[in-house]
């Protein structure tokens, strides 16, 4: 990694930290730190099953429970068994809880025009749109990609969800059944994986490798929610994919894609793939492409 790079993330990092004021335990001055300050807005108004804090926040369950116990003790929060499932822990905002909801909301309201207001229009803009784009940026970090059960809960939501993006958009529908097969039991080693990408636990993207031939594997359910586009994932999964192919033995990837599908197309051809005459009888399929794996990918 870039030395350089490191050290602007750790000064930013810093001067964040500094200037809206997360370093005591007093943060927008209501004797709290910020941890349980966000706690305390994750709750919300309607408030959140425990589970879902602890998704949101990224928590182990021992910190988020003393959390929990230092609002109720504060007399802000209390926590009961949701209604239908005693399982199910359910935190919600007391009267007084709801008053300083109320009141950070307020504050932090503040802290944000504080931060803005010094700066002259122009600044301000830039300012804002460098804000967005860091956390555009944070959350691609964020992203992981890993191979997964192709036949799991998660998995098939994704499948599924590529499956109806492709009725909607080709001219025709979609019926799975008329295409090359992509069964979850081909999905798995040594005649192929499944991966998935996900984003602070939730599944939003998928790619399949499958052994098509000797040395030749096939690109199947390259697919990433509409929701989590424009964050670089689908270009994660290609070069997973490349890299899982190459562990494989594998010495050429190739697929076929339809015309309506435009930005898998412009992915493709962006990392080497060259169209070629079509290697099967896809109805679905106008496009077909290939790419010899380098040896310095396969090694």
């Amino acid at each position: 990694m870039d030395e350089h790079q490191v050290e602007q993330v750790r000064s930013f990092n810093r001067a964040v930290t500094r200037r809206i004021g997360v370093l005591t335990d007093d943060y927008l001055g209501r004797g709290r730190p910020l941890a349980e300050s966000r706690l305390l807005f994750e709750i919300g108004r309607g408030g959140a099953e425990v589970r879902e804090l602890r998704s949101r926040l990224s928590l182990d369950s021992g910190y988020l429970s003393r959390m929990l116990r230092s609002l109720e003790a504060q007399g802000i929060a209390r926590s009961r068994p949701a209604p239908g499932d005693a399982r199910v822990r359910r935190v919600t905002l007391t009267a007084k809880g709801r008053r300083e909801f109320d009141l950070l909301d307020r504050r932090s309201q503040e802290l944000a025009d504080g931060l803005l207001a010094p700066l002259p229009e122009t600044q301000r803009q830039r300012l804002v749109a460098a804000m967005a784009e860091v956390e555009r940026l944070m959350r691609a970090a964020s992203v992981t990609v890993e191979v997964a059960d192709a036949a799991g809960a998660d998995a098939r939501a994704c499948i599924d969800a590529y499956l109806a993006e492709l009725a909607v958009r080709f001219d025709a529908g979609f019926d799975p059944a008329r295409g090359p097969s992509a069964d979850p039991r081909e999905l798995v080693p040594p005649s192929g994986l499944f991966l998935l990408a996900r984003l602070d636990g939730e599944a939003l993207g998928c790619a399949a490798l499958k052994r098509i031939g000797e040395g030749v594997g096939e690109i199947k359910r390259m697919w990433v929610s509409p929701a989590a586009r424009g964050l670089g994932i689908a270009q994660r999964l290609l070069d997973a994919l490349e890299h899982h192919a190459a562990a494989m033995g594998l010495s050429m990837l190739r697929l076929d894609t339809n015309r309506t599908l435009t930005e898998a197309r412009a992915l493709y051809a962006r990392n080497g793939y060259r169209e070629i005459p079509a290697y099967n009888d896809n109805p679905y399929a106008d496009h077909w492409f290939e790419k010899p794996l380098q040896a310095s990918v396969r090694s």
